[in-house]
């Protein structure tokens, strides 16, 4: 990941003009896709750790190589960090991004977070934070449902509830995260990053590279966002 990164495309003008609808949808409807036996065995993994432990929680999604995930248990040293990923050669790359600090702990699982997420709110994780970073998320019109805030395991994200951190390289995914927040009474803070602040992973360190402005949102999800009725309805 040595070149440098083009800015993001789109042929989109601002928000999806579909994002209220299609986010409505989905906080009223369960996710009734089935559950791959190799997400449930991976999440049993991390639950059998979170099951004993009393401390904070933070969950990493989407956490690549685990750079950011060795970063942020470096950060929070009286915390369990657990770090997702779906890409086992990306998890495969963590040994050259992995911290020893005093008293750190985090693991790294491999699984399809559209699963992961739903059986971590079934087993009633409660997160102190959540980290969902880079990279680019589908910036075409038509894409909009493979964003995480457009597709149906969204409520889940909110049903984790904690301190939601996001980062990317395109505003727009922002402030639809934003606005889909907005949705349920959940105030976000969007915010431009210095140059020269400190990469938490390949990704943002080639954006920094290549000139890009990076954002970070942040949101203090509701805590009753467990009970929205999609999640109920399970």
């Amino acid at each position: 990941m040595n070149h440098e990164s083009r800015p993001v495309t789109t042929n989109q003008h601002g928000n999806h003009d579909d994002l209220v609808s299609v986010v409505m949808r989905h906080l009223r409807s369960p996710f009734r896709k089935p559950i791959q036996t190799h997400n449930r065995e991976a999440f049993e993994q991390a639950q059998q750790l979170v099951a004993d432990w009393q401390g904070p929680l933070i969950l990493d999604s989407c956490c690549g190589v685990g750079e950011s995930t060795a970063w942020i248990a470096e950060q929070h040293p009286d915390a369990l960090v657990i770090g997702v990923d779906k890409s086992a050669h990306r998890l495969g790359r963590h040994a050259q991004y992995a911290t020893a600090a005093a008293g750190q702990r985090y693991m790294l699982v491999r699984a399809d977070l559209n699963d992961f997420w739903r059986l971590a709110v079934a087993a009633h994780w409660e997160l102190e934070k959540h980290y969902i970073l880079y990279p680019n998320p589908w910036p075409k019109a038509s894409h909009f449902s493979r964003r995480w805030h457009g597709s149906p395991v969204w409520p889940y994200v909110l049903g984790l509830g904690g301190t939601l951190v996001m980062r990317s390289n395109w505003v727009t995914y922002l402030t639809e995260v934003a606005s889909s927040l907005a949705l349920v009474n959940c105030a976000a803070q969007l915010t431009p990053l210095l140059a020269k602040h400190e990469a938490m992973t390949p990704f943002e360190r080639k954006y920094q590279r290549s000139g890009q402005q990076l954002w970070e949102l942040s949101a203090k999800l509701p805590e009753d966002g467990r009970y929205f009725s999609a999640i109920e309805a399970e």
